[in-house]
């Protein structure tokens, strides 16, 4: 007897150009992992912003001057990368309450800059923060980083034929770079 692992195929299964992959990453935006993602995300808004307009204020008066320029700077891009966050959250909840079109929503994609961040000042001054800012910058970093995963996976689901042109002139790039190179 055969087994799946085996090379084995049920005569029904799709083969050849007519299988196609069915994106699951429109269930997960309207599932119940997003609302949790959006949760955590807008808490964590809430939190920082607390935290910024409360004890933050008081923690950084505490500083030398080179921790409390790093602490000027990593709290307006803790503020910023969560403001990004809660844009695409705000924008992606639109859609999954019929408030947007997924269309209307690609058009008003543009105005949510979602980018990589890292932490701006060096590893010695950034250790000298307090630790909630740390903790708060560490977290919306996380969570930053969960929410491009997941943008990037619906760009693709909308259109994987451009993700697949884009490889392939890839392909021929490294393929003239190393016959140049040889």
């Amino acid at each position: 007897m055969t087994r799946p692992s085996d090379g084995w195929k049920h005569p029904s299964a799709p083969t050849g150009p007519s299988r196609t992959a069915v994106p699951l990453v429109h269930r997960l935006t309207t599932s119940s992992a997003f609302h949790d993602l959006f949760r955590e995300g807008m808490a964590l808004v809430e939190e920082a912003a607390a935290y910024l307009d409360g004890p933050g204020r008081e923690e950084s008066r505490l500083l030398a001057k080179a921790p409390r320029l790093a602490y000027a700077t990593e709290s307006m891009r803790l503020t910023t990368r969560l403001m990004q966050v809660a844009s695409w959250l705000l924008l992606q909840r639109a859609v999954n309450e019929g408030e947007l079109t997924e269309s209307q929503a690609r058009s008003e994609r543009h105005r949510v800059k979602l980018s990589r961040q890292e932490v701006a000042c060096p590893a010695d001054i950034f250790a000298e923060l307090p630790a909630s800012l740390r903790t708060l910058s560490h977290r919306s970093l996380r969570l930053q980083e969960r929410i491009l995963h997941l943008d990037q996976s619906l760009v693709y689901a909308r259109a994987p034929e451009a993700f697949r042109d884009a490889s392939a002139v890839a392909a021929q790039v490294e393929r003239l770079k190393a016959a140049f190179s040889a």
